[in-house]
């Protein structure tokens, strides 16, 4: 073999290692993800007026829309994902006589919505976190249920009881978020 046929092998063998080397971080970036914050002030805005931890909130945004507010297939809007039925239920409990489905794509007007309903379900499930987030995904109804079952078989309802195996993993997904928001994001989301 001459020397330009053994230099281009050696050239090809380092591209082909560095593509390697690329492709694993990118998948090491996927697996673990990114954690993005955006609309900070609001979600702090909206976490003080509604007694909520604003690591809670950002941890929903993550697990609804990863900060990128896209219609879901089901129909739901904005960074925290309500459904204008949601909001127009939500819209009557509050007295907002306003509103218009439009309004779930604007920031302020979705983070104010989806921050009121996850208050009302901690206030409905007695500050139980677990709970008001399984409610968030899988609506009020089915938890109540769920509960009322665990309730007469004399257990609690626990994240690994929770019959829907979507909603169980959203709750768990959330709850890890939420974790990595207070640590990562302190300063922005005014916990310190």
């Amino acid at each position: 073999m001459n020397q330009r046929a053994l230099l281009t092998w050696v050239v090809i063998g380092f591209a082909l290692v560095c593509g390697v080397l690329v492709l694993a971080s990118l998948n090491r970036v996927a697996s673990n993800g990114t954690l993005p914050l955006s609309d900070a002030s609001i979600i702090r805005e909206q976490a003080a007026a509604k007694r909520l931890d604003p690591a809670l909130i950002a941890a929903v945004i993550y697990a609804e829309s990863k900060f990128e507010p896209r219609p879901s297939p089901a129909g739901a809007e904005g960074l925290m994902q309500i459904l204008p039925a949601t909001a127009y239920y939500l819209a009557h409990l509050s007295g907002g006589y306003r509103f218009t489905a439009g309004d779930l794509a604007t920031p302020k007007i979705n983070l104010a919505y989806g921050s009121y309903y996850l208050r009302y379900l901690l206030d409905h499930y007695e500050g139980n976190e677990m709970l008001a987030l399984a409610a968030y995904n899988a609506g009020a109804t089915n938890v109540d249920e769920w509960v009322a079952h665990a309730d007469a078989a004399g257990r609690p309802l626990t994240v690994d009881a929770i019959p829907f195996p979507e909603t169980r993993e959203y709750v768990r997904r959330v709850l890890a978020a939420q974790r990595d928001y207070r640590a990562k994001y302190p300063r922005q989301l005014g916990l310190q």
